[in-house]
């Protein structure tokens, strides 16, 4: 049975435009799925640390039982990405960013020798591609000006470790009325129709 990793971001839990999209993604996907959903405001990480970096990169075997904690933050985080066939990311937009929750947990994603690694002609993702379905909502509209921070952020980090294949369901205006909204919710809405069902079993 393929295997759906969700994770969401917005501080406003189920309430969040951007939850709300993921969860619909969800229940138009064909039969056939088991998901597992991450709630990045509820199970926050917290920042990284150079504690938990050398714990990284102290050997197994050599690890104190602390840096053991530590290190299986981002173990198992990982081990999470690598189980899953496909991946939906709920991303509102705060103040031109991502949420810091969502940073904090892209942080123990990129772990050198495991999910990248560095060559000569360049660093390598080591993670095996697989569909990534990324909910950006913002209230203004950003989509393909410099004010937009999220979408290149989250291509070049997703990227370097090794997804590739990004597709991004965008809903902005958010805020800019009850008109701007049902007119972005109504086409992200419809991408959902059109992505979903492809989305193979």
């Amino acid at each position: 049975m393929a295997h759906v990793l969700v994770i969401n971001s917005s501080i406003s839990g189920d309430k969040g435009q951007s939850t709300q999209l993921s969860q619909q993604f969800l229940a138009s996907l064909p039969a056939g799925f088991s998901t597992e959903t991450l709630d990045l405001v509820q199970d926050s990480y917290p920042h990284l640390t150079m504690a938990e970096m050398g714990a990284w990169m102290t050997p197994e075997s050599d690890r104190s039982d602390e840096q053991k904690a530590l290190a299986a933050l981002s173990d198992n985080a990982i081990a999470q990405i690598q189980k899953a066939d496909a991946i939906v990311i709920g991303v509102p937009m705060y103040n031109f960013g991502v949420p810091s929750q969502l940073k904090a947990y892209f942080d123990r994603l990129a772990r050198a020798g495991i999910t990248f690694k560095y060559t000569e002609t360049g660093p390598i993702g080591l993670l095996q591609d697989k569909p990534v379905f990324i909910f950006a909502t913002r209230g203004g509209f950003y989509q393909g000006t410099a004010m937009d921070s999220q979408t290149p952020f989250v291509s070049a980090f997703l990227n370097f470790i090794g997804l590739k294949d990004l597709n991004f369901i965008y809903a902005e205006g958010l805020n800019m009325g009850p008109e701007s909204a049902e007119k972005a919710l109504t086409a992200a809405k419809a991408r959902i129709a059109e992505l979903a069902p492809a989305v193979a079993a």
